[in-house]
């Protein structure tokens, strides 16, 4: 038995020694090697917020309410934003990949994963002018009779996107509950609300842009509007899941995931480093030297064209901010993910401040309120103002309400990407 274990504990050195010769740390403790080669994604349309500490509040005068926007220092870590509004062009990519999928599971288009599950075939091509195939899935139409224009159409209101999250902070508070519990499912109608025109224009000749603005290659660069929030998450999961999906192709990692800002989050990337100037370009003006308006909104108390745009205007005009920001002050409001209180500012953490309420169907009205921001191509000047604070319930849809995505990496946000001065 002596000369077993002696002969044991001489394989495991020489194991030992050549592990450690392999490894290349001369006996010493060098950590764990990563073999992921790893290069932080920069995504497509999407510039850098960088950190740094966030005056917010009131720039000018908090006219609604007195502490609604209270002034304070609190410290952001950086992330990337979408430098211009989601256009129709890019929300029509989410609810066209939606109507697809959807007409894979009826035509029963699946592939075998390995683990015996199975997945929706994305690679077909599905020509919708297909008569035959039309036949297949006339569930998807409205018919003739009922269209109102004598021949069947594609019936948008069937479009829904289910998708599930897991509530990482309630499982954090609660540990010893079994993961499922967390777990929400939500299915989202997601084609845009394409009656908000009539309702934003009523007894005026609107017809033209009710019946054209979500589909019409002209308005293709013009922002998304008829999207309420829960149809803003539901995109920003879609788009998540998206290039996560390309990037596992490649074996490439990926950390972060694309949602709404949070109100401060907005607020600090609107400013574009300006601490306390009342617009994304400074201030105190709307105009530059030559007389022409910065932002699309309502000047002069009605002229709505004499900035340019009489409603919505492409996503990337007027002059960015110094972060490379367009529009975060007029053309459309944009959804946050936060939820709307009064004097919320008082209350919120000092390092990335955020309020936020997880909403069910037994909640109070109040508390489905979600604040908008920036000001839109209906809004006066105060509303322009990056620290006004205003809201709308997340079940709406407006003509001048949009969103915008942020993309954040913890190993990102961490670190400053400007060099420190």
């Amino acid at each position: 038995m002596k000369q077993l274990s002696l002969k044991i504990s001489a394989v495991a050195l020489l194991a030992l020694a050549a592990s450690c010769g392999k490894s290349g740390s001369g006996g010493q403790l060098v950590g764990d090697p990563t073999t992921l080669n790893y290069k932080a994604p920069v995504p497509l349309g999407m510039v850098w917020v960088p950190s740094g500490v966030l005056k917010m509040g009131a720039s000018d005068e908090d006219v609604r309410a007195k502490n609604d926007a209270q002034i304070r220092s609190v410290q952001m870590t950086g992330f990337y934003m979408d430098a211009t509004e989601i256009s129709n062009a890019e929300y029509r990519q989410f609810t066209d990949w939606v109507r697809d999928s959807m007409a894979h599971v009826q035509l029963g288009d699946f592939i075998d994963n390995a683990d015996g599950t199975q997945r929706v075939d994305m690679r077909k091509r599905i020509n919708w002018r297909d008569q035959d195939l039309q036949d297949q899935l006339s569930s998807f139409y409205i018919p003739a009779e009922q269209s109102g224009w004598g021949k069947k159409e594609f019936d948008n209101s069937k479009l829904v996107y289910h998708y599930e999250t897991f509530n990482y902070e309630d499982a954090a508070r609660n540990p010893d509950q079994a993961r499922t519990g967390f777990i929400s499912k939500s299915d989202v109608k997601v084609y845009p609300d394409t009656t908000v025109w009539v309702r934003q224009f009523s007894y005026s000749y609107n017809e033209p842009i009710a019946l054209q603005y979500n589909w019409f290659p002209a308005f293709n660069n013009y922002p998304v509007v008829g999207v309420n929030y829960n149809q803003a998450n539901a995109f920003c999961d879609w788009r998540t899941h998206l290039w996560r999906s390309e990037r596992e192709k490649g074996k490439m990692y990926m950390e972060g995931e694309f949602r709404l800002p949070n109100e401060m989050q907005w607020e600090w990337a609107a400013r574009g480093g300006r601490n306390e100037a009342p617009y994304p370009w400074g201030g105190p003006y709307l105009v530059n030297k030559k007389g022409c308006y910065l932002a699309n909104f309502k000047p002069l108390r009605g002229n709505y064209a004499a900035d340019g745009g009489l409603y919505t205007v492409p996503v990337n005009k007027y002059w960015p901010n110094d972060y490379g920001l367009y529009n975060m002050a007029g053309n459309v409001s944009e959804w946050t993910s936060s939820t709307y209180f009064q004097a919320a500012y008082g209350t919120v953490a000092d390092v990335n401040p955020e309020i936020e309420r997880k909403m069910n169907a037994n909640d109070p009205q109040w508390l489905k309120r979600k604040v908008v921001r920036g000001g839109s191509w209906r809004d006066v000047a105060f509303y322009l103002q990056v620290s006004t604070r205003d809201y709308e319930f997340a079940d709406t849809s407006k003509a001048y309400i949009g969103f915008r995505c942020i993309y954040q990496e913890i190993a990102q946000s961490l670190t400053n990407r400007r060099a420190m001065r």
